[in-house]
């Protein structure tokens, strides 16, 4: 049996007998978040966790988002107060937990930059492999499903 055989207007698929066309979606949408994650992913989610201000610091001014991360401590240990070439300026971004607290900060300093960029490129790396799985779904769903069974 193949995996478009017709079973009453159901689909067969990985073994599964009967399933509904969301159910179908569902099976193949979890075989490509399988096939995708790999140690990136690990990588993403400890940068995006490492990035969480939860490391106590000294007091800072009124306003200012308590704590910091342990990502910008130790980015701050090993870059000390080095400061871009030419005293250049940069965008970083601080909070984003919950996304009402984001805010763009400019900052000379090289340690305060990549503690703050981290937790940034974890997201950005998770935002591109859910882009990729969704994609890798849909079109595996639409090779697969019957006329109007199929998203476009």
């Amino acid at each position: 049996m193949d995996t478009i055989e017709e079973l009453g207007g159901r689909y067969f698929y990985a073994e599964r007998y009967h399933l509904s066309i969301g159910e179908l979606f569902f099976m193949i949408f979890c075989e490509e978040t399988a096939n995708q994650l790999g140690i990136q992913d690990v990588g993403a989610v400890a940068a995006i966790l490492g990035g969480f201000n939860v490391s106590k610091t000294r007091g800072k001014f009124r306003g200012n988002i308590t704590d910091t991360s342990y990502v910008s401590r130790g980015a701050r240990k090993v870059f000390g107060n080095k400061t871009f070439p030419g005293n250049i300026k940069l965008p970083s971004v601080v909070g984003g937990y919950p996304p009402s607290t984001m805010r763009v900060i400019l900052t000379r300093k090289l340690g305060t930059f990549v503690g703050r960029a981290v937790p940034v490129l974890g997201w950005i790396i998770l935002a591109k492999d859910i882009t990729e799985i969704s994609f890798r779904t849909v079109v595996k769903y639409n090779t697969i499903a019957r006329g109007s069974d199929k998203l476009w």
